[in-house]
């Protein structure tokens, strides 16, 4: 089942009460997921809160969220924890697939004004690597991203995207995707890539 849509203005609440108590101990955080997205000029998400933070301040920041009154939870999976600010998670993400949170990233955050609020939020083309990272058999739902891609199209690296995921074949099909829907024009490699000349004296079907 996927997860719960809420009020955004609850979500905006939950952000809020975040970002106050992680200062208040000092911890470096990017805003991320989808509302670092919102706050760069993508689509408005009802859905998460997600916060990345370095693997080596991940439960100083749960330690924080937990002091504003939030509850703590420590999930399985081994690359998050949580944090529920009545019935909204707040997700402490430490280790996302194929992205290191380390300073370089929460550096190449954006320090924006979100919602009456100065927060550094992460670099779109973070956001983009984390979620193309994920994808796997299991989850190759683009819909998502696609949307995401056209509402930031012209913030992005998308250079910088494409090589840092060049090893993902679904990241692959998703620039694919994008050029054939023309959010993206091909690139360079793909227009020329299977034009080479062909000898005058090769048999047709080799």
């Amino acid at each position: 089942m996927g997860e719960a849509e809420h009020a955004f203005e609850d979500i905006v609440a939950s952000m809020k009460r975040s970002v106050a108590a992680l200062r208040q101990e000092e911890v470096p955080f990017l805003l991320a997921g989808s509302l670092a997205v919102w706050a760069q000029g993508g689509p408005e998400k009802r859905k998460d809160l997600d916060f990345m933070v370095k693997p080596e301040d991940a439960e100083r920041a749960l330690a924080a969220l937990e002091a504003a009154g939030m509850r703590p939870e420590r999930p399985p999976e081994g690359w998050l924890l949580k944090a529920w600010d009545g019935d909204i998670v707040v997700d402490l993400i430490f280790e996302p697939r194929g992205l290191e949170v380390n300073d370089e990233v929460i550096a190449r955050g954006r320090d924006l004004h979100v919602l009456a609020m100065d927060v550094r939020v992460m670099a779109l083309e973070d956001v983009l690597h984390s979620k193309l990272a994920a994808l796997d058999e299991h989850s190759a739902d683009l819909s998502g991203l696609i949307e995401l891609a056209r509402a930031v199209r012209e913030q992005v690296d998308w250079e910088d995207v494409r090589r840092r995921t060049e090893d993902s074949p679904f990241a692959r099909g998703f620039f694919v995707v994008l050029e054939g829907l023309e959010v993206l024009p091909a690139s360079a490699a793909a227009a020329s890539k299977g034009r080479e000349p062909v000898p005058a004296d090769t048999p047709r079907g080799w």
